[in-house]
């Protein structure tokens, strides 16, 4: 029995990768299927049954991107809520992503996107993104500074 994304029973956990390759560039996707069809976002999708959460983004940023990252540091947890018809939720996510460093593979597009785009963060409008994307992104930048910090 599959989880169902639209109209849920109960709130459907998934996961997200704030990665960047070895130039600091950020792996982006544009969402091929609803929510936000046609709209760039982070990588990520949902955690199987049974599957830790860092497998499950190591797992969903490879099928999205083509890229084999290592998954580091929880960068937020934070919940999507998405009214639909009579009130009731027609997507309820609840999304843990993750700061990840591209370890190797070819950045491409998976059947869940239509693009991938490695990014420079300072050159983000283009893009689009939500503004929660971007705040998860902003928050992975500070991370990423205080871990190269602290291993120097």
């Amino acid at each position: 029995m599959s989880t169902r994304r639209e109209y849920p029973e109960r709130p459907v956990v998934g996961v997200g990768g704030v990665v960047f390759d070895a130039r600091g560039h950020i792996a982006l996707i544009r969402r091929r299927f609803e929510p936000l069809a046609g709209r760039w976002s982070l990588p990520g999708g949902m955690v199987e049954l049974g599957e830790g959460l860092k497998d499950a983004v190591a797992r969903e940023v490879f099928e999205e991107t083509g890229l084999h990252v290592a998954v580091g540091s929880l960068v937020e947890v934070f919940d999507r809520i998405t009214p639909g018809d009579s009130g009731r939720p027609r997507y309820h996510f609840v999304l843990v992503d993750y700061l990840c460093r591209v370890l190797g593979g070819e950045a491409q597009a998976g059947s869940d996107v239509s693009e991938v785009a490695l990014v420079d963060p300072t050159d983000l409008g283009p893009y689009e993104l939500t503004d929660k994307a971007r705040s998860v992104i902003a928050r992975g930048l500070v991370l990423g500074q205080e871990v190269t910090a602290s291993v120097s």
